[in-house]
């Protein structure tokens, strides 16, 4: 195996199953949950997020194309804003992370527990399983990113198949009559509560990025990254907006909201019990996948910045493989923590808050990508939309998340003062 290999093993498809695996877990297995009281207010703002991605998917390809010898947007970010605003947005961007393994862990022990219900019996019961899971796939990603991206490859394509069965249900029930739409409601209605749908919707939309934030690992990063962003940005946004709305128009809005697997309600509902834990097992595996691709960005993003002088050398300490196993250790330390500092509440409610925190976190990268394209002057109506996007979804996420993001963002002052005495570029 050459060096090259080792350091860069991600071509196209392993690098769309990144974006892919990445975006198909947690959120859109879980979210159906959360959307149900917005009825089709949840449409209209899948159209706002999903416009809003494929805006920032493009800006990112177009900088990774600028800036193919950066190891990834991160690094881009700071090379073109400066190395304070680098790693705010970076650190800001490894917290949503860490925050988003928490979340699609809890989504993972939530589907698993429809076979093994002692899982999630207790609230602490399901945090621990949770953590169990982290764990796990964190071990998996320390044996090296080859070995991480065969695994996603291979879980992204058992995670189409219930997505897949949904479409197919809605296909028949939907024309037949079987369940009858909910009238539209007026514009003032629609309107009610966009904001906050529009962040709720992001979320299952975070990944998008991916390739372009582990663009140090694509080869012919600057051809690569910009198909594997546009086709799994816009293959996704497709699925999801026909799955989350067929799903939360089609059932009971009560029984919605209350379920821990609103896909095995979907099928139990229209197909029968038997099939709804099929697509309660293959839902697991999709969570599961996606949780493996988040395992391995927590571990890439400092190891980006690090070897871009953002961050000091202890970062971008790497073993065999070149895995950067201390980072990924603290990481997944972190999503640990976060998941069990919530184990009073139910899987539910640490999965919403840490949604919420995953997806402001994020919103400081993207918000910062789209400045950093408009001041090169590279793709600037996306940028333009992407920033107008990033601020509307900060917003609705409320001023408790998004006011805990910004504290997390600034945390990382004094690693920011550190790094003189022991950041500079990596060999």
């Amino acid at each position: 195996m050459t060096t090259d290999s080792i350091i860069r093993p991600f071509g196209f498809w392993t690098a769309t199953a990144l974006i892919v695996g990445g975006m198909v877990g947690s959120g859109i297995f879980l979210l159906p949950v959360a959307l149900a009281p917005f009825g089709w207010t949840g449409v209209l703002a899948w159209v706002v997020s999903i416009t809003g991605a494929l805006a920032i998917a493009y800006v990112i390809a177009r900088l990774a194309q600028a800036a193919a010898h950066e190891s990834g947007i991160v690094a881009m970010t700071g090379a073109i804003l400066g190395p304070m605003p680098g790693v705010l947005v970076g650190w800001s961007y490894w917290v949503s992370t860490w925050a988003a393994v928490a979340a699609i862990a809890i989504a993972a022990t939530s589907y698993l527990s429809v076979f093994v219900p002692a899982l999630a019996a207790t609230p602490l019961t399901g945090s621990l399983s949770s953590v169990a899971i982290i764990w796990c796939l964190t071990a998996l990603n320390l044996a090296g990113a080859a070995v991480a991206g065969r695994f996603q490859v291979v879980t992204t394509v058992l995670k189409l198949v219930p997505l897949i069965a949904v479409v197919i249900t809605l296909a028949i029930i939907i024309p037949s009559g079987q369940a009858p739409l909910p009238p539209l409601p007026s514009a003032d209605m629609a309107m009610t509560g966009l904001f906050a749908a529009i962040t709720l919707t992001l979320f299952p939309l975070l990944g998008f990025e991916s390739a372009g934030v582990v663009a140090g690992r694509v080869r012919d990063p600057a051809r690569t990254v910009m198909r594997a962003t546009m086709v799994g940005t816009a293959l996704t946004g497709l699925l999801y907006i026909l799955i989350s709305s067929g799903i939360v128009l089609t059932l009971p809005t009560g029984a919605l909201a209350a379920s821990d697997a609103p896909f095995a309600l979907f099928v139990e509902t229209w197909v029968g019990a038997g099939a709804g834990r099929w697509i309660a097992g293959f839902a697991a595996i999709a969570a599961i996948g996606a949780l493996n691709g988040w395992v391995l960005i927590q571990g890439e993003v400092p190891l980006g910045m690090a070897r871009a002088g953002l961050l000091p050398a202890w970062f971008a300490r790497t073993g065999a493989r070149d895995v950067p196993a201390r980072v990924l250790i603290l990481s997944s330390t972190l999503a640990s923590l976060l998941v069990l500092s919530n184990s009073s509440a139910t899987l539910g409610g640490i999965f919403t808050f840490a949604a919420l925190l995953t997806t402001c976190a994020s919103l400081w990268l993207y918000a910062a990508i789209c400045v950093a394209a408009l001041g090169r002057r590279i793709a600037l109506l996306p940028a333009i939309i992407g920033l107008l996007f990033s601020v509307i979804a900060m917003w609705g996420a409320g001023w408790e998340a998004s006011g805990l993001s910004l504290v997390l963002m600034l945390s990382a002052l004094p690693v920011y003062w550190l790094r003189g005495g022991g950041g500079g570029p990596q060999s």
